[in-house]
């Protein structure tokens, strides 16, 4: 038998696979390589003598193999559990990420080191983690993914911080081995402790019926309603125009005439941002129809990519600009996790999560190397700024297309 939402608060009952999930996203693939690598990206160009698009290439080929494998780990999940795939993902990567410090000088083989890393972390991401939140949650399954999406912030704010101090100790190199222990010392025994899936009695009114099946549908059935793509092509869109944006950031800051000290401190506003969007979006989400929150909430980084334009902003203009952008980032994320569960159920939630985080990964990894390309070729980051204020508006606007949700209980239901 379900235990009814109202019996007992839902947060009283997941708070502590709340809290495994909240730490292990923050030390997992999604954000660790994000925030290291702007950070050393003009040390590995200055010495390997590289541009920035074969430096970007990197997490190019990262989010590629991540993006195919995703499906792979969710249908894990969804047949295993979700419990001892995060814990072998977090551990092989921090091991792999940790290994960056021999990062080699030829091309073929740091290419190779980020493939790797691709193929052994997608399972740290929320790809894995959102499955077991959103089976604890279904009332409060908004607020409950933004909080476990703060992850990301709490990496941005944090991570910077401690491998600016790694690279001035030891050179960029040592970045790596340093923020790879957070995985391995933090995440690790904490998930271990606290993280799993609920059992039947304990899932809410909503997630499973009254034997204990859980509702949705199959990832064939997704495919073949338009809800699945226009939600898919939305991801494309707003994850390329914003991936490329958080990786050269603080290139972007430096083209303006700022110190990599003050790139640093931007990325941890883009963090505040992040943070921002993802508890202020899944509050809003909650109580009002998501596309609708999403569209506005998805504008406001193109005013960001304005922000951003040029060599002459101010100070104000570049963290203003910072902000903006993290907002997106907490909200795009929030949207994929919160409209997979909402529009096709939990049943098969790791397999459709898993298809539609590939687009946001390759969008995600494409891109970096394109802003990488257009600074290479033209000085400067407009043209590309300028495209992905039009991707973010569109990518919004598809959003809205949606329609309302479905009954849950009108879904199909399966164990």
């Amino acid at each position: 038998m379900t235990m009814a939402t109202g019996a007992r608060s839902e947060f009283k009952l997941g708070a502590k696979p709340l809290a495994a999930a909240l730490i292990g996203v923050a030390c997992g693939a999604s954000p660790l390589p994000f925030n290291v690598l702007p950070l050393v990206m003009g040390p590995i160009s200055s010495e390997f003598g590289w541009d920035f698009a074969a430096v970007s290439a990197g997490v190019t080929v990262f989010g590629i193999i991540a993006a195919l494998l995703a499906p792979v780990y969710g249908a894990l999940s969804d047949r295993f559990g979700v419990r001892p795939v995060v814990l072998w993902s977090l551990f092989l990567f921090g091991l792999v990420f940790g290994s960056f410090y021999f990062l080699p000088t030829s091309k073929t083989g740091y290419l190779f080191f980020w493939a790797v890393l691709g193929a052994i972390g997608i399972g740290s991401t929320p790809v894995t983690w959102s499955r077991a939140i959103s089976m604890w949650f279904n009332k409060h399954r908004g607020l409950a993914l933004g909080i476990m999406l703060l992850g990301t912030s709490l990496a941005a704010m944090v991570v910077p911080q401690i491998a600016q101090k790694a690279i001035s100790a030891g050179g960029w190199r040592m970045a790596f081995p340093v923020v790879a222990l957070l995985p391995l010392i933090v995440a690790i025994p904490l998930a271990f402790l606290w993280f799993r899936e609920p059992r039947p009695e304990e899932c809410p009114e909503g997630v499973a019926d009254a034997s204990g099946a859980i509702f949705g549908i199959t990832l064939r059935e997704a495919v073949r309603g338009y809800r699945f793509w226009v939600l898919l092509t939305s991801i494309l869109l707003t994850a390329f125009a914003y991936g490329g944006a958080h990786i050269h950031i603080a290139q972007i800051v430096g083209l303006h005439g700022f110190s990599a000290e003050v790139a640093a401190s931007v990325l941890g506003v883009v963090a505040i941002g992040i943070l921002t969007g993802r508890l202020l979006v899944g509050f809003l989400f909650d109580r009002f129809w998501a596309p609708g929150v999403a569209f506005p909430a998805l504008l406001l980084p193109a005013i960001a990519c304005w922000l951003l334009m040029g060599t002459d902003a101010t100070l104000s203009h570049v963290i203003i600009g910072g902000f903006l952008l993290g907002f997106a980032a907490g909200t795009e994320s929030d949207v994929i996790a919160y409209l997979a569960a909402k529009y096709f159920g939990m049943a098969h939630y790791g397999r459709i999560y898993g298809v539609l985080y590939m687009p946001f990964a390759i969008g995600s990894a494409i891109s970096p190397i394109m802003y990488g390309i257009v600074r290479d070729r033209t000085g400067s980051y407009d043209l590309i700024l300028v495209v992905a204020m039009g991707m973010f508006a569109v990518g919004g606007a598809l959003l809205l297309a949606l329609g309302r949700y479905p009954d849950p209980k009108a879904l199909p239901s399966g164990h």
